[in-house]
């Protein structure tokens, strides 16, 4: 069976498990230390917004990891946000280099949105990066949609800002 991943195969990627994870874990430093390194090599210092993890453990903020046999590779975040309108700011969606591809980020994203409508939240917004073409295409596929920056982000020509409606004309 081919694989795109090169150390794993589908049905390994399929027993991959969502839970709740304490982003100052050591599995969670991890991945975000590797998450910052890939952002600093993409974007200049001004174009970084990330969140660091002793934010993460704050009220309103769901941080979520995925797991597969005692490995945390994958990780995201949702920020519940009232700056602009009540909404859920995604936050720190990343997967190991060998698991990308392979729909992990996908599974968060639905996760955190899943958890967010259950507290009454059905707007999720995010800012990536023009130099993420994989990211882009997720969110895409996803349902969210390019949008002007919201809350406290301002127009970054390296930024793209996206949107995504639980139920429309909300």
């Amino acid at each position: 069976m081919s694989s795109i991943f090169p150390d794993h195969d589908h049905d390994s990627t399929a027993r991959v498990t969502i839970a709740a994870l304490d982003p100052e874990s050591p599995a969670a430093s991890r991945l975000l230390a590797l998450s910052d390194a890939l952002m600093h090599s993409l974007y200049p210092a001004e174009s970084n917004h990330l969140e660091p993890a002793e934010a993460l453990k704050k009220d309103g903020v769901i941080f979520l990891g995925g797991s597969l046999d005692g490995q945390v590779i994958a990780c995201g975040a949702a920020k519940e946000m009232t700056d602009d309108g009540r909404y859920a700011e995604i936050k720190r969606v990343f997967v190991l280099e060998g698991w990308r591809g392979g729909r992990i980020a996908g599974r968060i994203m639905e996760e955190l949105e899943e958890r967010m409508a259950a507290r009454g939240i059905t707007v999720f917004r995010l800012e990536t990066g023009i130099s993420q073409p994989a990211a882009l295409a997720l969110y895409r596929r996803l349902g969210y949609r390019e949008r002007e920056p919201f809350g406290a982000y301002r127009p970054d020509p390296l930024s793209v800002f996206m949107e995504k409606r639980l139920r429309e004309g909300e």
